[in-house]
């Protein structure tokens, strides 16, 4: 996006993490990253047991508690067979260069989810106190609302078109 400034107008983070130039701190690891217990998660050692693990997954069995609980079951499932790891160390050490200036030429629209289990509530308000997006919506959703409340989160991102 920020390769892209020019041609963006408007931007919507639904659950996301919404760090203007990345994680630049511990802080922001703490506010942008899940904070996941180890026994729900599994840890790809890529690169050695000494070294930081490559990739993270979420265990099946926590799949639906963490991202979907409050969709429907059958969308719930499909979605944990689309699921797989992430890249541990691409993700938690992303950073951008840029300025304020030219990515405030965007209008940013942060859809915050209230019953979120990945990405809780305060994380997603501290992100939004670092980084006031242009407007705040809140749907009273899971970490997936294209899921549990398709036609609020779309009727939320026309209203704010």
């Amino acid at each position: 996006m920020h390769e892209f400034v020019d041609r963006i107008s408007q931007a919507f983070f639904v659950a996301a993490t919404m760090l203007p130039f990345g994680f630049q701190s511990d802080e922001d690891k703490k506010d942008g990253l899940p904070t996941l217990p180890e026994n729900e998660i599994e840890l790809t050692l890529g690169a050695g047991a000494d070294d930081p693990p490559t990739t993270i997954a979420l265990r099946p069995e926590f799949q639906r508690d963490r991202l979907s609980q409050q969709s429907p079951e059958e969308e719930s499932v499909l979605a944990s067979m689309l699921m797989g790891p992430w890249p541990a160390t691409a993700i938690s050490t992303a950073s951008f260069e840029g300025d304020d200036e030219r990515l405030n030429r965007i209008n940013w629209i942060f859809i915050k989810t209230e019953r979120d289990h990945m990405l809780d509530p305060q994380q997603q308000d501290s992100m939004i106190k670092k980084w006031p997006p242009s407007e705040v919506l809140v749907i009273d959703t899971d970490h997936s609302p294209f899921f549990s409340a398709p036609e609020q989160l779309f009727n939320l991102i026309v209203k704010s078109l």
